[in-house]
């Protein structure tokens, strides 16, 4: 299955080139301008599913990694996602599932988890349709198409002293490292991705040095660190139509996404009938509320169906949970049940993954 979506590159006008080095720099955005989507480049892409190409982390710079035969893990993911946040107790439990163990992944590799760091490990909420969701502790889906780290920047320049493009296998333009077998990874771990999901570049259509930027990331919004490490040197990429890009659209927390920290461009993006389910996740939600606070009139105005044309869902897990929040409101009536029933149905809308950042032993099967 493939189909055609939004994705955000760096436009080009914010690109100026890095006079200490032979690379080029995408502008430092503040956080009025990160929020706003003009200050992006939007380029429709043609999104593959991995079901039709099984991504390999060698070849890809991605692969899936099999987490269903940890029963602990998978009982901590199913805590999280029906409490929709993620506790420093669910932080404990998984790093103590996943630390040491062996991961089958995707295109005949394995992985053992040798350290997951404490920073960059949190959850993401986000909405259908770019809604974005209230509350404290967790991020919304990241906009922008970039990769996570510079081998040679900060905090890694700092935190092992310059030896990082030594020991990392890495793909950096001009110097890369591709002998290491240990690797610095990203463990993405989908609880819910029906809307929202995440988009990968095959790291074979990408051309490094036309395309890969070096940005300064200010993390003071969300991660603490000292002074001298306060920013975070990533990439950001420009659109190029030779770059091919993959998504997974039947994924759940049985399966985990493992891609490179130090070079794999990723992102969110809008799935073609996101449209509707934000229609009707503020059509829900409102009945519930209405159920829940007796207010008879309020939840007649949240049934009043709304008849607009709206695109068809580009995926079967969207065109089912649409089905199934037009089923609840179809169904509404004031009591407990529908309201637990109705909010489950909601929540299915809502992406939710878990994220963490992992050195990993990467050897064969």
């Amino acid at each position: 299955m493939a189909f055609a979506a939004r994705l955000a590159f760096t436009r080009p006008d914010e690109v100026s080139t890095d006079p200490r080095h032979d690379f080029r720099r995408a502008r430092t955005l503040d956080l009025a301008a990160m929020d706003d989507p003009r200050s992006y480049a939007s380029h429709l892409c043609d999104l593959h599913d991995c079901a039709d190409d099984p991504p390999g982390l060698r070849s890809h710079g991605f692969a899936h990694a099999d987490l269903s035969r940890l029963p602990a893990v998978q009982t901590t993911l199913a805590r999280v996602r029906a409490a929709g946040r993620l506790a420093p107790a669910d932080i404990a439990a998984l790093r103590r599932g996943l630390l040491g163990r062996r991961l089958a992944l995707s295109g005949g590799a394995a992985m053992r988890l040798l350290f997951i760091a404490r920073d960059g490990f949190f959850m993401r909420l986000a909405g259908p349709n770019g809604l974005r969701l209230a509350g404290d502790g967790h991020h919304d889906a990241a906009r922008q198409v970039h990769a996570d780290q510079d081998v040679g920047g900060t905090p890694l320049r700092q935190i092992l002293r310059g030896v990082a493009p030594f020991f990392f296998n890495h793909d950096t333009p001009g110097r890369p490292n591709l002998r290491s077998p240990v690797h610095l990874v990203n463990v993405w771990i989908p609880l819910d991705q029906v809307t929202r999901p995440l988009a990968l570049m095959d790291r074979r259509s990408l051309d490094r040095r036309a395309h890969q930027l070096r940005y300064g990331l200010p993390i003071d919004g969300f991660m603490r660190r000292r002074e001298h490490m306060r920013i975070n040197d990533i990439w950001t990429f420009l659109h190029d139509p030779a770059q091919r890009w993959h998504f997974t659209a039947d994924i759940d927390a049985r399966t985990a996404y493992v891609f490179e920290t130090l070079g794999t461009p990723h992102g969110s993006f809008i799935v073609p009938g996101e449209e509707r389910a934000e229609a009707l996740y503020h059509q829900l939600t409102a009945a519930i509320t209405a159920v829940r606070t007796h207010d008879a009139a309020a939840l007649a105005r949240a049934l009043t169906p709304d008849d607009r044309p709206w695109p068809a869902p580009a995926t079967e897990p969207l065109r089912l949970a649409i089905a199934a929040m037009t089923a609840a409101l179809d169904e509404a009536h004031a009591s407990a049940a529908w309201c637990t029933r109705a909010a489950e149905a909601a929540a299915r809308v809502v992406r939710k993954s878990i994220e963490m950042r992992a050195i990993a032993l990467v050897t064969s099967r």
